[in-house]
């Protein structure tokens, strides 16, 4: 009778376990996002004594959006899309996850660009957070929190 007890126990813990695992950042972040929501705090902006900062909401049909897709074998593509879905400003590259955070390696704007964000998965998307030398002053000092959401491929 123990043994029966003992093993319903075991049943319904590995029951439970499995059917609310939940999916790793590796796992989740393959799919495709637009930001929707982008801050950017400069302090020392490009060496001077002022701090700037960018935001956008992306609200009242921004005339351009920002997507990526997280692709199951290591790569990206992120670029921007109009009003009538036209792209632009495509750029590739690589990703990886330890932990919690999201390591990004691509070519933009003339230059190499190595980030890492730390991930927070939301109900529609992610929060990625990272501190990088965003106003290219040679100090890795700007902080930048970044909103997304989830997008079907046909978006």
């Amino acid at each position: 009778m123990k043994l029966k007890k003992l093993f319903l126990v075991i049943a319904i813990g590995i029951l439970f376990a499995n059917c609310n695992k939940e999916k790793s950042i590796k796992e989740y972040m393959v799919a495709t996002w637009e930001t929707t929501y982008l801050k950017i705090e400069m302090p020392t902006f490009q060496k001077s004594d002022s701090t700037s900062v960018f935001e956008d909401q992306f609200l009242n049909n921004p005339p351009r959006r920002a997507r990526s897709k997280y692709n199951n074998d290591g790569t990206f593509t992120a670029w921007f899309v109009n009003h009538k879905n036209e792209k632009s400003g495509t750029s590739k590259g690589t990703w990886t996850v330890k932990n919690d955070s999201l390591f990004i390696a691509y070519f933009y704007g003339g230059r190499d660009v190595e980030v890492a964000y730390h991930i927070e998965k939301t109900e529609e998307g992610f929060i990625g957070k990272s501190t990088y030398d965003w106003d290219e002053d040679g100090e890795f000092d700007d902080f930048l929190v970044m909103k997304t959401k989830r997008i079907t491929a046909k978006q």
